[in-house]
């Protein structure tokens, strides 16, 4: 895997400030950590996480559903977004963002441990698969200044992302109807689709001075986007695609009934 840059360091931190937050909130008393706790079979919760990973614009609402006392399976949608792109240079500046489009769809199942837990699903430790989409579209308006040009240029990307691993995780469940689920560990395999067009003919060696401009903006969000945008043979109209290990962690907060 690529190394981790800064960026990607301080979400991590964040990230593990509010794991640290939510896991000492479980050891305060509730009335709903009683064995009188009542089995609802359906929880409708939010994924807190990619707004602070991401983008305040990466909104995913999920729904859980009891299939047995131990399992459950669960569907996730929404928007996504991967936040505003900067980079600004004497030659190169992203001036403008438009058209952005995003959508999220991810799907698991459950085994919760029946050895490992006192109480029914979905509350305790919990183990199983999942698979994850992620559609990224968006215009960046550069203004370029080089010695063959001197003007605006507008890029399109289109960005298509499947995750599918096995995730380890934690649910919480306080007075009875509200649940903290954290996905505390999730490894799996990523794989990458990235299309990029410009509106206007460059020079090679401008063109490859954009694309690799992406790339350390995409290098940020995104683990192994630097083997897809490599300015190396990219054209206009091709697609590049790259496969890279990700990891997956997430906080979501949910209502049961």
């Amino acid at each position: 895997m690529r190394h981790l840059h800064i960026q990607s360091l301080k979400s991590a931190i964040k990230a593990t400030i509010a794991i640290i937050t939510v896991a000492g909130l479980s050891i305060l008393p509730c009335r709903g950590q009683e064995d009188s706790i009542k089995n609802f079979k359906n929880t409708i919760r939010f994924n807190i996480t990619n707004p602070i990973l991401f983008s305040a614009k990466f909104n995913v609402i999920g729904y859980e559903r009891v299939i047995k006392d131990y399992q459950t399976a669960s569907i996730n949608i929404g928007r996504s977004s991967f936040g505003t792109l900067f980079f600004n240079s004497d030659s190169l500046e992203a001036s403008d963002q438009a058209n952005e489009k995003g959508f999220n769809l991810s799907l698991d199942y459950r085994f919760y441990l029946q050895k490992e837990n006192k109480y029914r699903a979905p509350r305790g430790v919990y183990i199983g698969p999942y698979y994850a989409y992620n559609f990224f579209s968006r215009d960046i308006t550069w203004g370029l200044n080089t010695d063959t040009y001197d003007g605006a240029v507008v890029t399109g990307m289109d960005i298509n992302c499947h995750f599918i691993g096995a995730q380890l995780g934690y649910q919480f469940v306080f007075w009875n109807r509200l649940s903290v689920d954290m996905i505390l560990m999730g490894p799996g395999w990523w794989h990458f689709n990235v299309k990029t067009s410009f509106d206007t003919t460059l020079s090679p060696e401008d063109e490859a001075m954009l694309l690799e401009q992406l790339n350390t903006m995409l290098e940020e969000k995104f683990p192994g986007s630097d083997l897809v945008i490599s300015g190396e043979g990219l054209e206009a109209t091709k697609n590049s695609s790259t496969s890279s290990m990700g990891f997956r962690y997430m906080i979501n907060i949910g209502f049961r009934f």
